[in-house]
Parts: structure tokens; sequence; C-alpha cells
């Protein structure tokens, strides 16, 4: 039987183990993906151990996507991007990889799954953490109009922006200074959003079609999509999808073959 686990603090609230046991059934592979809870200063040596009992591949959940990519030895392009990842696994010479798959499945969330369009479009970043490090490159592939950071703390902000200013026309500002503008999509990835609380943004120009996204999941509304829908906005989501397409990208690299993720959805929210 292939090991695998998903690595975090927390870590109870995770649903990679039916979300990867899905997959393995659906493929008629045989595995076993459990929740490692980490506590702080045993990142490393829990991934050493993992690998050398014959562990296949670990996701890697906050706090520890930054630990994820130092650890490693081969990193890709986008792990290089995000210099935070999400998968870990070990190749013929031992050598631990990482890769991140967050942009990967948001992308495939957003264009497939709900059917919005990056392309061209004025892009509202909120927040400047990892998970935005992670999809910045995704997403500037798609050759949006202009991506837009707003953060909490300008600098930060434009620390990002400045990293991925030769790709797009990229903006940074604090989040009460947001530039009037058509806004397309907006992304939320601001820590505020785990503890309940979001703040009043005050955006006087959307566009009509606006589309609003929490890399959040969750099985109610969360607080970003309760103030979307209070600014008018219809098409609202969280980020189940992404969750669901990031795993199946990372199946795809420790099994070979990319799992069908429609049955994942029907699985874990029936009737999405």
């Amino acid at each position: 039987m292939r090991r695998f686990a998903v690595l975090g603090n927390p870590i109870a609230h995770s649903k990679s183990p039916e979300i990867h046991h899905a997959f393995a059934a659906s493929c008629g592979h045989d595995i076993d993906y459990e929740r490692v809870l980490v506590e702080s200063g045993d990142f490393v040596a829990v991934v050493r151990q993992f690998f050398a009992a014959g562990g296949i591949g670990l996701n890697v959940t906050a706090p520890f996507k930054g630990e994820a990519f130092e650890i490693a030895t081969v990193r890709s392009d986008a792990a290089t991007d995000a210099k935070a990842v999400n998968t870990l696994w070990c190749d013929a010479q031992g050598q631990i990889c990482a890769h991140t798959t967050d942009g990967s499945g948001l992308l495939q969330d957003l264009e497939q799954n709900l059917g919005w369009t990056v392309e061209a479009k004025n892009i509202l970043l909120l927040g400047a953490g990892g998970a935005m490090r992670g999809i910045m490159g995704p997403l500037c592939e798609r050759s949006p109009s202009v991506i837009h950071i707003a953060n909490r703390t300008e600098a930060r902000a434009s620390e990002l922006a400045a990293l991925f200013s030769d790709r797009v026309c990229v903006g940074a500002s604090a989040l009460h200074d947001i530039p009037d503008r058509p806004w397309d999509l907006i992304i939320n990835g601001l820590s505020s959003g785990w503890d309940g609380s979001f703040p009043d943004l005050s955006l006087s120009v959307l566009s009509p079609s606006a589309a609003a996204y929490d890399l959040i999941y969750s099985d109610s509304e969360t607080p970003f999509m309760a103030w979307a829908r209070a600014k008018g906005l219809t098409r609202i989501s969280d980020g189940l999808g992404m969750l669901v397409e990031q795993a199946a990208d990372s199946y795809a690299i420790w099994q070979g073959i990319r799992p069908e993720t429609a049955r994942v959805f029907d699985l874990l929210r029936p009737g999405r």
C-alpha cells in the first residue's frame, strides 16, 4: 500500500484524506492517506522520517508551506515563484522534490468548473501572504489587464507586486486605498477570513458581472462571501473547488494519472 499524508497545524479540519481516498477508489489504487498534526519546530524531522519509512507523497498546508520549500532539493518553477509549496515527493535519486499546485488548482476551478474568465480582466487580490504568492504566477500567465494587490501592510503588497512586475501590469496599495476601477474578479486571501471577520472595504466601482472568490473553503458562507453578496455580487464561490483541483494535480504527480474531480465534488458538497 502506498502511503501519503497531509501535514499542518491545525489539521483536523482537512478534507484531503477524503478527497485522495475518493481519487484512489476511482482509479483503482490502494492507498493510505492520513492527517498529521505537526508541532512548531518538528516539520523537517517529520518529513524526513516519512520518506525514510517509505512514504510516497506529502501535501503541506499552513503554516509549513515555506518550510516545505526550504527542505526540498529539487524545486519546480512554480515552487520557485511562490517560495512556498504544498506538494512533496522523492525522485529516483532520493532527493526531496517540491511543487505548488495551488495556482493550477485555482485556475482549473475558475475557468473549467465555474466558467469565469481571467484573460483581459481587472483582478483585485486581497492579501499578500503565501497563498497569493502561490497563485500570482499562474494568474499572470492568463494575461489579465491588471492585477492589483491590496493588503493591510502596503509595503508587503508592494514587495509581492515587484516580484511579478515584469510579467503583468500590477499595482499595490493598502486595503483602505484600493483604486477605483471596474474590478471583474476579487480573490480573497486575507487571514481574517479564518477568524470570522472581514474588513468593510469601500469599493465604489465594480464590473456589472464581477465575481468574488474566497481561497478559504467552508460548508457555510464565509465573511468575505457575505461581504460580496452585500455588494450585490451574484457570482460568488469559496475555495472548495481549488482544494479539489490542486489535490488532483498533486495526485497526478505521485501516481501518474489525474483523477476526475466531479464525483469528489458530489461527495463533499452534493448539488454544488
